[in-house]
């Protein structure tokens, strides 16, 4: 049985054809404990998706080895890659397709932004300690760092109690609530001009 599945898989990958890839996605899948990865490739045009290629590990020469694989003419006819933040698919994507829109995952941009609230949050709950206030901020991890239609009725109220306090978590909190507004344009110039902006409020 397994050596015919063997063929089988042989046989589709000798015959598969690679042309016409104009989009992609890169993933990492954790398959062994201590922090073992593997890279996956995926087509992701109209009309055709599919598992393109596998490779182990994680780092950015196992995703250069995917464009090696698919070869120079086809790595250029990449128009799109969508992939998370890890640093090795942007730098590889930066350099073996730089002619591709690379389109970040709206998912892991969510959760750096959540991460940041509850880095923020950590800090400021350790001084309010030091000065005596341990309620403010305390059980509000949550609060934070869900989606508002997401909130049960006592963290509505919670949020509201917190958004009349002048607090730097506060201010964390709405940068990332009017972030939100940046996954509704369609113009890239408009995009553009509201990002510059949104990135101004944030260094102030």
């Amino acid at each position: 049985v397994f050596s015919a599945v063997r063929r089988a898989v042989e046989w589709g990958k000798a015959n598969r054809n690679l042309d016409g890839i104009t989009a992609i996605g890169v993933d990492e899948l954790s398959w062994k404990k201590g922090h073992k990865y593997l890279t996956l490739v995926y087509q992701l045009d109209a009309g055709c998706r599919r598992l393109l290629w596998v490779g182990r590990d994680r780092k950015s020469k196992t995703f250069a080895a995917f464009f090696d694989w698919l070869g120079t003419e086809r790595s250029a006819a990449i128009r799109f890659v969508v992939s998370d933040m890890w640093r090795a698919f942007l730098g590889t994507v930066a350099q073996r397709a730089s002619q591709a829109v690379h389109v970040l995952d709206r998912f892991h941009v969510a959760k750096l932004c959540n991460d940041a609230i509850e880095k923020v949050r950590r800090t400021e709950a350790r001084k309010l300690r030091e000065a005596g206030d341990t309620v403010t901020l305390k059980h509000t991890r949550w609060v934070l760092v869900k989606r508002r239609k997401n909130l049960t009725g006592k963290q509505r109220g919670r949020l509201r109690e917190l958004l009349k306090i002048n607090l730097t978590t506060v201010k964390a909190y709405l940068l990332k609530d009017d972030f939100g507004m940046f996954w509704t344009y369609k113009s890239p110039t408009f995009a553009g001009r509201f990002l510059d902006g949104w990135i101004v409020t944030a260094r102030a």
